[in-house]
Formats: C-alpha cells, sequence, structure tokens
C-alpha cells in the first residue's frame, strides 16, 4: 500500500548490539538518544557497547558533548540516568570483588572512575599526571577487555569493586 511504512525488525538495543557491541570486529562509536527513561534499557544499551545514553529532552549542549565523547572514544550518560544506572548495578554485585589483573593503583583509578570522576579529578585526587591516568585507563581497558570508561565503571560495580558507601563525596 502506497504510504505505508514497514515496521522496522530490529529495535535500537538489537541495532546498537550489532554496530557496536561485543564480537563486534570494527565496532563504531554509538550514542542512544532516546524517549525510554527505564533503567533496563539504558543498561542493555550500555552492555551492548553504545557509548552513550542520553534522554531526548536532554539540552542541545549535552548533546554535542556526548558526540563529542564518544569521537574520542570516552563515553557520557546522561545524568539523570547515571545514579540510577550505577545504582541498579551496585545491587546486582556480589558480596566479594572477582579477581582481577588490575594493580592497586589501577583500582584507585577505577574506583573513581566508577563514580563518576573526570580524569582530571582523578588526577587530583591520586596526585598523578593526566597522562599517567589516561595511562593507567588504557592499560586498564587492555586488561578488562573492555572499550571505554563506561564498560570500566560497569565492571567496578558488578564485580564489587566499588559500592555506593565507598564512594568519594563529590
Amino acid at each position: 500500500m502506497p504510504g505505508r511504512h514497514p515496521q522496522p525488525k530490529l529495535d535500537g538495543l538489537e541495532v546498537t548490539r550489532a554496530l557496536a557491541g561485543p564480537g563486534v570486529t570494527d565496532p563504531l562509536r554509538v550514542v542512544v538518544v532516546t524517549t525510554f527513561d527505564q533503567d533496563d534499557y539504558a543498561y542493555t544499551a550500555l552492555r551492548n557497547g553504545a557509548c552513550g545514553f542520553l534522554l531526548k529532552d536532554a539540552a542541545s549542549n549535552l548533546l554535542i558533548e556526548a558526540v563529542r565523547s564518544a569521537a574520542r572514544g570516552d563515553a557520557l550518560v546522561s545524568p539523570a540516568v547515571t545514579v540510577r544506572l550505577l545504582k541498579h548495578l551496585a545491587g546486582q554485585q556480589p558480596t566479594a570483588p572477582a579477581p582481577h589483573p588490575l594493580s592497586e593503583r589501577e583500582l584507585d583509578v577505577v574506583r573513581l572512575l566508577a563514580v563518576g570522576r573526570t580524569n582530571q579529578e582523578i588526577c587530583e585526587q591520586l596526585y598523578l599526571s593526566l597522562g599517567t591516568v589516561k595511562t593507567h585507563l588504557a592499560n586498564i581497558k587492555d586488561k578488562l577487555g573492555v572499550r571505554n570508561r563506561v564498560e570500566i565503571a560497569a565492571w567496578a560495580w558488578d564485580t564489587g569493586t566499588v559500592r555506593e558507601r565507598q564512594a568519594p563525596p563529590a
């Protein structure tokens, strides 16, 4: 029929996984912009490889920063979603941290990253140079087999490496 549009075969989460998910040889950097303000949707999008997650009512400067972050290989999640997402991850963590290949200093960096600290804030709290923090983050990504800051933070909360009560004050 003229004027009818076919129904999509994949939803946004499945497309994200196909373009950026685990096992994709040359993953694209995907920023999900959605009306779905649901924790499970955000969690699944990030697990499927998204490096950004924003609600459609986000300010234009936040959308621009999310795209710039993705281009740099970083991640940006809507502030409104971040706290709920981290609490969700904290509720699913095991009672003891899982074994891992990270040094104590790398764990310090991971813990700060997982509670939302920027590279500059990590520098200031740990008395490290920006170059050293970036080197630690690159090593952490390699050791954990993850691609971005969001996946590092998810790993930290999933494994119990960081807990809400451990989070340093803002």
